[in-house]
């Protein structure tokens, strides 16, 4: 990215660490919601340089991670069907299911495909008449107009053998449930850059009246992160909360209107189950009926019934910021990226896997 150098340079972290410093009369919790972000904030050392006056907590930001067991295991049963080829982003193979993953039945079967692109997978059903092609939709509102796009190439096309199993999320409802929850000890958000760069902020200011807490939009790099934390500790400071947008040049205070003019018109907002916050009140998208021949559950009618998480794994519990990665017994022990547990030791956004990265190969004493 062209001056991309400007977002790393030591001299700014050193100053905007300064000044988070001075101006921290206290220490504030802070949970960022966009895995992104957890990475940067490990990546560069800022949780341990802001020790003592920023406590930094890490929320749902990863899709892959919240994705619930009942769809990953009602993918893999699509997998096992000789007439279907599921077609995935790489980051869901390894996540496990309640018995197993789509990379085991990619072995076993040959019936997972890896794609870059929604519109891969509609190529693949133009190429493979003789196969139902599904396409595992997951993300936040940033990968949804993607396949939205999918879905309306597939129409213009008539193919009957595409569809979609959609387990799309939403950030800001998952925010009011965490918001809402009077002993999670949270005092202000950084919000996804990415998503609001789709998403805009503009309906982050009702969220902000009515729970009092700040809600910054920030980016990844190191400044950007130093930059967020900062505006957040000044407002708290001054006991206010507010939206402030501290990655303008990504994020406009009312989105992306082409992307979300298309998302409005293929899917619609409903209640959905996310790993670890359990069913989130108008926390997922699902398809229009008037693009439902292209659900996947409805093609296929089958119902997911809930299944219930591993109980030694608590990724529910990191998910929703009540502990860090290595307060469970398991991490980096019988949970490591090669022999995952659940689903954020798998993810590249996932605060397991960010943790096993960089907390361990640092020292951290809170991962010994």
């Amino acid at each position: 990215m062209k001056f991309l150098d400007e977002f790393r340079a030591p001299e700014s972290c050193r100053r905007l660490l300064e000044r988070i410093r001075a101006a921290a009369s206290r220490e504030w919790t802070i949970m960022e919601v966009c895995g992104g972000q957890t990475h940067g904030l490990l990546r560069y050392g800022i949780d341990q340089e802001l020790g003592g006056c920023v406590r930094l907590v890490h929320g749902p930001g990863c899709p892959v991670c919240v994705t619930p067991l009942e769809s990953i295991d009602f993918a893999i049963t699509l997998a096992r069907r000789d007439d279907t080829l599921l077609a995935s982003f790489g980051d869901m193979l390894r996540v496990p299911g309640s018995r197993e993953s789509l990379l085991q039945v990619r072995a076993a079967t040959g019936n997972v495909r890896v794609v870059y692109s929604p519109l891969d997978a509609v190529t693949l059903a133009q190429k493979t008449p003789d196969k139902q092609i599904v396409f595992f939709a997951v993300g936040f509102e940033t990968t949804t107009p993607a396949t939205a796009l999918a879905v309306q190439q597939a129409s213009r096309l008539g193919l009957k053998n595409f569809s979609l199993l959609v387990s799309h999320v939403r950030v800001l409802p998952a925010m009011e449930l965490l918001a809402g929850d009077p002993g999670n000890g949270i005092n202000g958000f950084l919000a996804a850059g990415h998503v609001c760069t789709v998403g805009g902020f503009d309906t982050y200011e009702e969220f902000t009246a009515r729970y009092k807490l700040p809600v910054v939009v920030t980016g990844f790099e190191p400044v950007d992160l130093l930059t967020g934390i900062l505006e957040c500790v000044e407002q708290l400071e001054r006991h206010e909360a507010t939206v402030a947008n501290c990655y303008s040049r990504s994020a406009r205070r009312e989105g992306n209107r082409a992307a979300l003019s298309l998302i409005d018109a293929i899917y619609e907002p409903c209640d959905r189950p996310w790993r670890g916050l359990g069913v989130v009140p108008m926390g997922g998208m699902r398809l229009r009926a008037e693009w439902a021949e292209w659900d996947a559950q409805r093609r296929f009618q089958q119902e997911m019934p809930p299944v219930a998480e591993p109980a030694e794994c608590r990724s529910g519990e990191v998910l929703t910021g009540r502990i860090k990665p290595p307060d469970c017994e398991c991490f980096a022990t019988r949970c490591t990226p090669e022999s995952p547990l659940g689903a954020p030791m798998v993810s590249a956004e996932g605060a397991c896997a960010a943790y096993y990265r960089y907390a361990l190969a640092r020292r951290d004493p809170r991962t010994r």
